[in-house]
């Protein structure tokens, strides 16, 4: 392919290949696959939150929990959670159990955030800090949410939904 001195192509057909378009955002280099899980007992009560991340070919979980709380900020924080345990921009495919979290991400949010935190019937949106936190953590990788169904004998979710109860008994224990 021929150019002029000011960089101006001379025709080529293959003029489409000397300077591809620059990507609308970076690439992450790695990539993870995190299964996550919120329980609680009694519901509200005592909760506890697991995320489970496959990296690397490597497994790591980080559990965790809040005293008086409900199964949905749990399913959030398990989210979040297993968003900040990742160093760097990744692509990830993230396993919930919970349609509150997949639908609130990938249908709902964009509808709250134009009505101002409101839902549909003008009320505000439970768990918005959450929300907005999940939000943030979502805008630094590309995340493919995915559904599983619970307590249907997926190993990773078995898992999440073991250290979740646990972490629920624990905090309901020591009170």
């Amino acid at each position: 392919m021929k150019r002029t001195h000011s960089g101006e192509s001379t025709g080529s057909l293959f003029d489409w290949a000397a300077a591809p378009a620059p990507l609308p955002q970076p690439v992450p280099a790695q990539s993870a696959v995190i299964y996550t899980d919120g329980a609680c007992s009694p519901n509200p009560g005592f909760g506890g939150w697991a995320a489970v991340i496959v990296q690397a070919e490597q497994k790591r979980s980080v559990v965790g929990g809040a005293d008086d709380t409900t199964n949905n900020r749990m399913e959030l924080q398990a989210a979040i959670e297993g968003l900040r345990a990742l160093a760097a921009p990744t692509q990830v495919r993230l396993f919930t159990d919970s349609q509150y979290v997949r639908n609130g991400i990938t249908q709902w949010l964009p509808n709250w955030v134009k009505r101002g935190w409101q839902t549909k019937e003008k009320t505000p949106v439970k768990n918005q800090d959450l929300w907005q936190e999940l939000s943030r953590l979502s805008q630094h990788h590309a995340i493919e949410w995915c559904w599983v169904k619970g307590h249907a004998g997926n190993p990773l979710n078995e898992e999440c939904d073991l250290f979740a109860q646990a972490e629920a008994d624990r905090r309901k224990n020591q009170r």
